[in-house]
């Protein structure tokens, strides 16, 4: 299928990431409801609170926007975001030459205008036994290309190896339908993309991951593209269930602490979604929802 302006795809995509968003936080605050013992138990459960987001171009018009839900200080959710926006504009020169180092369009200088709708997740849990978990999943839209990105990784600060197989075995559950390949294409994809290089090793046991895909088939990278977002669900729901009642030490809360800071470095120092919001415009607040609520480093 050429770039063109691919309305109709663009709506559905935009409205796929909206309902999948839905399903995420109904199926949270449901997590939050069922914690009836354990920690935090006797606390309210967590809510989340829906903030629409606007932007505007260069010249103040109306550039898109979404809503950012965000819980904070729930049952088993310490902080937890689920974005969804969809957004269009120009690209400014430094994202320019950024896309066309990446992509080689350099069509990009005469026609910059951009289009792109997504969810991102990023979730902070009370019990440091409970794993952290990230995912998101977008279309991108150039006169001159489009293309699917995205996928999902797990961040125990205590590793399971029950966890991490099972958070693995539903995303390969959810691809090989798809294609046999795109499993260990894509695991590979998320070992080398969320690794922290100043620090010499990864930020969690992995998942799966993409970028720039597109095969020309638009029907057939959205529907990889929606099973990516319906693996999350079953992929990290159980580790949430089989951890969240478990009692804790400070000193594993403090290894919670400190292994949250290696999230925030990445998040602010590598992560390309980061940077792409705020050199755009987008509300930074929606765009560094993936920070923890607290961190340490030592």
């Amino acid at each position: 299928m050429a770039a063109d302006e691919m309305t109709e795809q663009k709506a559905r995509a935009s409205a796929w990431f909206r309902t999948l968003r839905d399903e995420i936080v109904a199926a949270f605050e449901e997590v939050e409801d069922a914690q009836e013992s354990g920690p935090f138990a006797d606390v309210p459960p967590g809510r989340f609170e829906v903030t629409e987001t606007r932007r505007k171009g260069a010249e103040g018009e109306d550039a898109g926007g979404g809503l950012m839900s965000v819980m904070r200080g729930g049952r088993v959710f310490e902080k937890v975001g689920v974005n969804v926006s969809t957004v269009q504009g120009t690209l400014g020169e430094k994202a320019q030459a950024a896309m066309m180092a990446r992509k080689g369009l350099p069509g990009m200088v005469d026609d910059p205008r951009f289009w792109a709708s997504g969810i991102s997740l990023v979730a902070h849990m009370q019990n440091p036994h409970t794993p952290a978990v990230h995912m998101n999943t977008r279309m991108f839209w150039t006169p001159h290309a489009w293309w699917f990105g995205g996928g999902s990784d797990l961040n125990p600060c205590i590793e399971y190896e029950a966890d991490t197989a099972h958070f693995h075995a539903m995303q390969k559950a959810h691809l090989d339908p798809h294609g046999e390949e795109h499993y260990p294409r894509l695991k590979d994809w998320a070992d080398d993309y969320f690794y922290i290089p100043h620090r010499h090793r990864a930020r969690g046991v992995g998942g799966i991951f993409m970028d720039d895909h597109c095969t020309g088939d638009w029907e057939c990278d959205f529907a990889l593209t929606q099973d990516i977002g319906r693996a999350f669900l079953p992929a990290f729901l159980p580790c949430v269930e089989a951890r969240r009642d478990l009692p804790w030490t400070e000193a594993e809360k403090d290894t919670q602490l400190v292994h949250r800071g290696l999230y925030a470095e990445y998040n602010l120092v590598y992560d390309r979604g980061t940077k792409f919001g705020l050199e755009t415009g987008h509300d930074a607040n929606a765009v560094l929802m993936s920070l923890p609520p607290m961190a340490k480093w030592v």
